[in-house]
This record gives C-alpha cells, sequence and structure tokens, in this order.
C-alpha cells in the first residue's frame, strides 16, 4: 500500500488526529493523534499505532494492557486532516476498562443503554452474559436452560408471528413481531456460537 502523504493535512506539530471506530459495531472508540511514521507502521503491521504527546513517541495501543487493535481500513476525511481507523479484535479502548473512552455524556454522565447504531452487538453482548452466568428471574437464562431444542422452537414461533403481522400489514404489529424474532434469533446464534461478525462477513461477501 503506497500513500500519498503530501495528501494529508498534518498540523505545525507533524501530527493528525485519529478516530478508531469498530469496524462491526460502529462505535466510536477513541481519539488520538497520529504522525506520519505512526501511519506507516500502522499499515506495516496490520495494528493500530499513534503518537503519544505525551511521551513524545510511537505508541501501539495494547503493547502494555494486551488489547491490541486490529485494523481493517484506514480511511481520510473529505477535507484531508483527519484519519479514521475501523479496527476489530480489540476487547476494550478505554483505560478505564470501558469499551469506548466516549461512554458519558455531555453532562458526563455514564450512558446505561447502547446507541441505536450498535443495538444489536451489545444486545448479543448481553445474551451471551446471560448464557454465562444465567441469573435468576432473566428470560433469557430461562430459555438457555431449557435447551437448544426450545430456542429452535421460539424462533419458529416468532418467524410465523412475524410472516403474519407482515401479511396484516399494521406497521406497529410488524416493528413488535420483528424485535421479537431478532432476539430470539440472537438467543439462538449465541446458543450455537456464531457471532454477529460471522453474518456480516458473509453478507459483506455478497455484497456487489
Amino acid at each position: 500500500m503506497k500513500i500519498d502523504f503530501s495528501k494529508i493535512k498534518f498540523n505545525k506539530d507533524g501530527l493528525i488526529p485519529v478516530i478508531t471506530q469498530s469496524y462491526y459495531s460502529g462505535k466510536v472508540l477513541m481519539q488520538a493523534y497520529a504522525n506520519k511514521e505512526a501511519i506507516e507502521e500502522t499499515i506495516k503491521t496490520g495494528y493500530a499505532v499513534y503518537y503519544s504527546r505525551s511521551r513524545q513517541k510511537l505508541w501501539k495501543k495494547g503493547e502494555t494492557s494486551g488489547n491490541l487493535q486490529k485494523v481493517v481500513k484506514i480511511k481520510i476525511d473529505c477535507d484531508g486532516d483527519s484519519v479514521l481507523y475501523l479496527v476489530k479484535d480489540y476487547n476494550v479502548a478505554c483505560h478505564t476498562g470501558k469499551e469506548s473512552c466516549f461512554y458519558r455524556d455531555i453532562e458526563f454522565k455514564d450512558e446505561d443503554k447502547p446507541d441505536a447504531y450498535e443495538i444489536l452487538h451489545s444486545l448479543y453482548k448481553l445474551i451471551k452474559d446471560r448464557k454465562e452466568t444465567l441469573p435468576e428471574n432473566s428470560y433469557t437464562a430461562k430459555l438457555f436452560k431449557k435447551g437448544s431444542d426450545k430456542i429452535v422452537q421460539k424462533v419458529g414461533e416468532e418467524a410465523i408471528e412475524t410472516v403474519i403481522a407482515l401479511k396484516n400489514n399494521d406497521k406497529r404489529e410488524i416493528v413488535y413481531e420483528t424485535a421479537d424474532l431478532l432476539f430470539h434469533l440472537l438467543v439462538a446464534l449465541v446458543d450455537r456460537g456464531v457471532g454477529l461478525e460471522d453474518i456480516q462477513e458473509e453478507l459483506l461477501r455478497r455484497y456487489k
């Protein structure tokens, strides 16, 4: 890969802001800086490398914590003055232990619910946690306790109800039943050990 660095607008210190985003969920993970060498190292190694302004040296994300960021794509914005790293296999990005550094709202309050664009991935993680911990009074945990056959049966039932809703052409009913179907399908995917990333990769393979 050959980069025309003359088209990238580094600041007077030779740096450019880098936004790091999850390749699969779209979640914005962090913001840092890179210089020409950091970008070159990222391309060379396949892992996110930044420039630490406090230490004044290159910084490979996860070199001490183990939370490496596998870079899938690097994008440049329309003005050429900021860079986007799309990463996977990153575990957590924030030094606080949060998945993303952007876990608070403008009032500095922790947000409890995921944003709309990441709801399926967040729900998948929650369902996976329910399978592992099996908390009392959890509907999801009860499904796992009943076994795979019951889970598959529920997917079938919800699929039929969704088809009926579509046939009735009632938007409210369609939305409700589709949400039920997606939830139970996620439970089945977790039960079978199939990740949403696997589905996304298959859809990308088919995309033309």
